[in-house]
């Protein structure tokens, strides 16, 4: 090959690469679209109202929130999973522990933890018991006095089956010896919105999501599922200063199809990084009592599937109790 070809070839060369980088450099050039697999007020709703606004002015597109409730997420997370576009411009909000408990409960769901893309977990959200304003129970006291005596019959909402609150309430149920009756609905919102309106008797919820309800007065905190009291919420006792050993919660942060280029990866988890350094992003969680807990890429992969072994061995323990009830 004389020194011409040579020269002409490693042109080509150049101006492939050119044009590669260039197509990635451009990312994201149109909004992305964020599925949530709940319905607006929940937990989803809440981190895409804490990250989005920030996101945005780092990578100067907006983001559209499309909601799929149904099958505590299974829905969203199988399309994303299965068939969305593998080009960044469609991303999920994932939540544990029903990103994993769907199909460690339910072998109909076929999507897996191993095909997703973790980008980020950006919240780790404690559990926490409340009830409406109206309600007879003023105490955590009050209420496990209320399920003594009627045992099955205090109805006690969650996000829905496989949900951190739905495990959260076998666990207590399991530590405590009481049975109360358990009403899933489709994401924390309807869940809180029940309790707030008097339908249910309590919600088993997260304190990030009901914080705000709390503060206007609309709904009473009974007890919160942390080791130690929560510094925003310092009057409100814990399940273990009670005695019972019920430490819970749900985690939530972002996730991409598997298979998304490397720059896209790159792109969005630097974006992540940006916004957990901005002052406004963090007061806004200071704000909404909504805990940072930031875990990129690789990171949050490795969380994701610890959590998947730890619920597995979960599910174990509370299957026969569940299925029996």
């Amino acid at each position: 090959m004389g020194k011409s070809r040579y020269f002409l070839l490693a042109v080509m060369v150049c101006a492939l690469v050119a044009v590669s980088g260039a197509a990635f450099a451009a990312y994201p050039d149109k909004p992305i679209t964020v599925t949530q697999g709940f319905k607006a007020g929940g937990g989803s709703d809440t981190l895409a109202q804490l990250t989005q606004p920030y996101l945005e002015k780092v990578v100067g597109q907006s983001f559209v929130n499309q909601y799929i409730p149904g099958a505590t997420g299974a829905i969203a997370w199988t399309q994303l999973a299965k068939t969305a576009k593998k080009d960044g411009y469609t991303i999920s909000i994932t939540n544990t522990p029903m990103l994993q408990t769907n199909y460690i409960m339910n072998p109909e769901i076929t999507y897996t933890i191993d095909e997703l893309e973790p980008l980020a977990n950006v919240i780790t959200d404690p559990g926490i018991i409340v009830v409406g304003k109206d309600s007879p129970y003023n105490t955590v006291d009050d209420f496990f006095r209320a399920v003594k005596e009627n045992p099955g019959k205090i109805t006690v909402g969650n996000s829905g089956v496989g949900g951190d609150d739905f495990f959260t309430t076998l666990i207590f149920e399991k530590a405590s010896g009481m049975k109360v009756q358990m009403v899933p609905f489709e994401g924390d919102g309807p869940s809180w919105q029940a309790a707030m309106g008097g339908k249910i008797d309590a919600s088993f919820n997260n304190v990030g999501i009901v914080y705000p309800q709390v503060k206007a007065g609309n709904l009473k905190a009974l007890a919160i599922m942390t080791e130690e009291r929560y510094a925003s919420l310092p009057d409100v006792p814990t399940l273990k200063e009670k005695g019972f050993n019920v430490v819970s919660g749900s985690s939530r942060g972002y996730c991409a199809p598997k298979g998304v280029p490397e720059e896209v990866k790159k792109v969005m988890i630097e974006a992540f990084k940006k916004m957990a350094t901005m002052p406004e992003f963090i007061k806004a969680c200071e704000d909404r009592a909504s805990i940072i807990d930031m875990k990129y890429g690789d990171d949050y992969s490795k969380m994701l599937h610890d959590q998947e072994a730890a619920f597995k061995l979960i599910w174990e323990e509370v299957r026969e109790q569940y299925q029996g009830k």
